[in-house]
Order: C-alpha cells, then structure tokens, then sequence
C-alpha cells in the first residue's frame, strides 16, 4: 500500500489576497520519503527536501508597486510566491471552479474546445504547484473535485497532446508525490482513452481524437488536415511509460516505442526533424523545422527520455544529440549585436526570428550538458547560457520587461516583435524555466535576479482584481488584458519561479524530471540495466 503524506500540509496564509511580500523566519528544511511501492523506479527511501514554513506572514513589510523592488531574500521570495499562487487559485475558485480556465476580467469561466469535454483542467494543472508549496487548503480542495466531480464519461473531440500533458502529466505526479490511489486510477483510465489516436497505419497519432467514437483525425490547420504534429506525437514517450508502470498494461509503451522506431528510420533532411509528418505514409509533409512552437517538446522528451531512464536509454541519448548537432549546424545564428538565437529553417530558409516557446531550449541544453561528450560539455553550458541570455533580452527590452510570443532578428531590430500580432504575452513559463535550470547547473546569481524581474512585471501588469491575465502588448506600459488565466500559469511559471528560488534538493533534477507542463515525474533508479527496453 502506498503511505500517507510525508508531510502535513499546513492552512494557508492570512495574507490570502493581499499584495504584501512576506517576513519569514529561516526556512526548516526536513527530508522527505519518496511515495512508491517497493521496488519502485521512483526509488523509495531517496530524499528531496521541503521548506516548513512558520509564522510567514507576521510581519509583513509591503511591497511597492513599479517602485524598483530589491531582491529579497530566498526565504521571502518563496513566501511571496505562496501568496501569488493562493491569489490564483482563490480567484480561480471564487469565479471558475470546475471550469476549465479562470477569465479574469469577466470574472466566470471558460471551458474552451481542446479537452473534450473533459473539465477542471486548472485543478488537475495545479495539483502538484500546490502540494509542493504545503497549501494544505487548496490541495485538499482540489484533491476533493478530483474525487468527486472529475468525470471521464465525456464525448467530445480532444487535443491528444494538451489531455495528455496537462491532465495525464498531473494526475501522475500528483501520484507519486501524494501516494493517493484516486490520480493513479483516473490517470489510466484517461490515458486509455487516448489511445484510439495510434489507430493509424504507421502508428503515428492523429492530434484530434473522438473521446465518444474512438475515431481520430489531424488537426485541420496541419497541412490541410493530412498531418500529425512533431512536438505533439514526439511528446508523449514520458507519460506513457508510466501508464504502463502503473497499470502493468504495455500497450502504453508500445504505441510511444513505435512513434520512435518510425522516427529512427525517416530520412531526415540534414539530420533535421520537420514539424509535420503524415500519419498515412510515415513521410515529412514539409521541410519547417522549429525549435519552438510546432517541434519544441520533441526535443525535450528525448533528452528527458534518457534522464528517466536512469540514463539507459541511449537511443534517446544518440536521437538529441544528434539532432542538437543539426541544430546547430543549421539554425543557430549570432545577431550583429552578439545575441545567440536559434532561427527556423524552410527548406534551407532561415527565419531569423524565436518563439517564446523557444526559449525553453537554454534549460534544455543546460539539462543535457552534463551527458555530452566531454570535449561539447563546456560548450553546451555556454551555448544554454547565451540563448538563455538571448530570451533574458527579448524581456528586459519591452516596456513591461515581459516578453512577446516571437522576437526576430532583422533589420538593426533586435530580440523585439516586429508586429503586434506578436507583441503579447500569456503568462507563458519558457523563460523562467529555463532560469530555473541554469540557476541549478551554475548558482548565478543572475537567474534569481531575473526571476525576481519577472515576478515584478506579474505583479504590476497582469494581476487583476480576479487572478492573473495575459497581456496584449508588452510594448505597452498600460496594459491590455486577454481575460484569461492560463492553466499553465499555475502549473509551470509559478512552479518554476518557486523552485529558481528553493533549495536544489527540491524535486532534485538526480530524481525527477519534468514533463513539458512542469508535472515532475520520476527517474527509474530501481531498474538502471533495463535500457530502453526495461520498465521506464
């Protein structure tokens, strides 16, 4: 049987809404068991480490608006993000409870067209953010819809990839952070109505499935409807080994090992991976190969494919850097002003521009640095750090000192939008967490202070009276709400910003990885000479 939680969780803050940043005495960092069956790849008896916090809010010292914060304190910092993340979800609940999303503006909810259905998607994203930040309350309260209201008898058409990252990834790492049955079992049964997708001759999913049907279909956009998308078939290996770890059903790893045997033998154009491949005939669909939206999280999930396999799994080892290679052959550019960006590549066309998305990539290649060959080590820290740099940039240029969805690199303009259909920000995570992972790899003081930068520009431009809201145009120092809270907000940026400013034992990168929405899973300690082909 799994154990109960290694820690009790605590009432929230009386600080629940205010803006206050919070005087906290020294953190008391306890050991933690990892929840897991014995035997369990999770590796039981391995510790990570937990901040209890005492009296947080006596005392509170306010923090003034646009008036040029200092950096506190870790200790503090962490406190404040407690209080932005109960901010969140308070809003959340007040106006949207079951609902998908939070609109802030119009204070009700919003269940959009992606999940089929499914409801509550800011619940089970936040599951995890809230566990780890002790918000006793909250977590018990989402826990509790989980329980009671989150049903999968739903009929409508769903996004494999956004059900599977945000809802399969939390109610997994909820799992095995809590031990409570309720997410392992609604995680499976969630994960085995994905699987009509992989109804396709090459076994490479469709985008779209028919949750009432079965039937499955690409996405109208993706060439016309005849294409499945990289980072969206190329982002599914992590959670479902799990499925199978936890469910003893292997169809789970045989539809992800197919996707990657049907990669490993494509042709690839100069060792690039195209965005669109068609699910019919296994071919590429048109040479666009992104770094960010489109092919971001294939890259990812190979280098975290090794990493939670104990480091086993060399063919996803051999798969990124050999890609990286190509990457770096043929997108990487220096601006004339020395900023390092990655481009996207047309048919040997560069765009010299990056997505927000993009800038995941500097985390990544941080990530994966420690594994390369010892001659690349060096460089690969110092190539995380110039496009880690790069997107630092894109931020600390624009009124708001947040960033736009794409910069370019043209015209004496540098990491900037060029176009206002570019200009907004949506409360996205890709640049702090990759801060995240450089603050780890290096202890720079440099990434806290950008972190903290970040945390200002929140507070000053995208809290409303209601939770937190994307904004149109960062050029704008008034700004321009979207009306929405993303569910991503709470499941990443605010989890990443959290962990820049925590102890490395904290989900410790030796025992964890992340999934592509910040759901941490764990690294297979238990069977390190299975490879790829053990358990994980």
């Amino acid at each position: 049987g799994w154990g109960q939680p290694a820690w009790e969780l605590r009432k929230p803050h009386p600080a629940l809404l205010s803006w206050n940043l919070c005087e906290m005495e020294r953190c008391r960092w306890v050991p933690l068991p990892f929840h897991g069956e014995r035997g369990h790849p999770g590796a039981p008896g391995r510790l990570f480490f937990k901040c209890g916090f005492r009296s947080c809010c006596r005392g509170q010292s306010q923090v003034a608006s646009g008036r040029g914060w200092e950096l506190p304190r870790s200790g503090s910092v962490s406190c404040f993000f407690l209080q932005m993340m109960q901010f969140a979800w308070h809003s959340y609940k007040l106006y949207a409870m079951g609902k998908n999303e939070l609109r802030p503006l119009t204070k009700d909810g919003y269940e959009g067209n992606m999940f089929g259905g499914l409801s509550g998607a800011t619940i089970i994203d936040s599951l995890d953010t809230l566990y780890l930040m002790e918000l006793q309350e909250e977590f018990q309260e989402a826990k509790a819809w989980v329980e009671e209201n989150f049903h999968l008898n739903v009929s409508g058409e769903a996004s494999l990839f956004e059900v599977n990252i945000r809802y399969i990834g939390g109610l997994l790492s909820a799992f095995y952070l809590t031990g409570e049955e309720v997410f392992r079992v609604k995680a499976i049964k969630l994960g085995e109505k994905l699987l009509p997708a992989f109804n396709t001759p090459t076994g490479i999913p469709k985008g779209v499935v028919n949750f009432k049907s079965g039937s499955n279909r690409s996405w109208g956009w993706a060439m016309a409807g005849s294409s499945s998308i990289l980072a969206e078939f190329g982002s599914l290996h992590l959670e479902f080994l799990h499925l199978t770890e936890l469910s003893g059903n292997q169809v789970f790893a045989e539809k992800v090992r197919n996707i990657r045997k049907v990669l490993r033998k494509i042709n690839k154009p100069f060792g690039l991976y195209p965005n669109f491949l068609s699910p019919v005939s296994g071919n590429w669909m048109q040479h666009h190969v992104s770094v960010g939206g489109l092919g971001d999280s294939f890259y990812e999930y190979l280098i975290k494919s090794w990493l939670m396999s104990a480091k086993t799994d060399v063919e996803a080892k051999d798969m990124y850097y050999e890609a990286l290679e190509a990457i770096e052959t043929y997108l990487l550019n220096v601006s004339p002003g020395g900023l390092t960006y990655i481009a996207e590549w047309r048919g040997g066309i560069l765009d010299h521009k990056m997505g927000h998305l993009a800038c995941f990539s500097g985390g990544m290649i941080a990530l994966g640095a420690e594994d390369a060959k010892e001659e690349k080590r060096a460089h690969y820290r110092e190539l995380a750090a110039q496009i880690t740099k790069t997107c630092h940039e894109s931020y600390a240029r624009s009124d708001t000192k947040l960033g736009p969805e794409a910069f370019w690199f043209n015209s004496g303009r540098e990491a900037v939008a060029t176009q206002l259909s570019e200009s907004y920000y949506l409360l996205r995570p890709e640049v702090v967490e990759s801060y995240m992972y450089l603050w780890r790899q290096t202890h720079d003081p440099i990434y806290r202070a950008w972190g903290w930068e970040v945390v200002t520009a929140l507070e000053k431009y995208c809290r409303t009276d209601a939770g937190f809201s994307g904004i149109q145009d960062v050029y704008s120092s008034v700004p321009n709400h979207d009306n929405k809270q993303q569910t991503f907000f709470l499941a990443e940026t605010l989890k990443y910003l959290y962990l820049l400013f925590s102890e490395d034992d904290m989900l410790s990168l030796e025992d964890w990885v992340f999934n592509t929405e910040a759901h941490p899973l764990p690294v297979n300690h238990s069977d390190s000479s299975s490879g790829a082909g053990g358990r994980l």
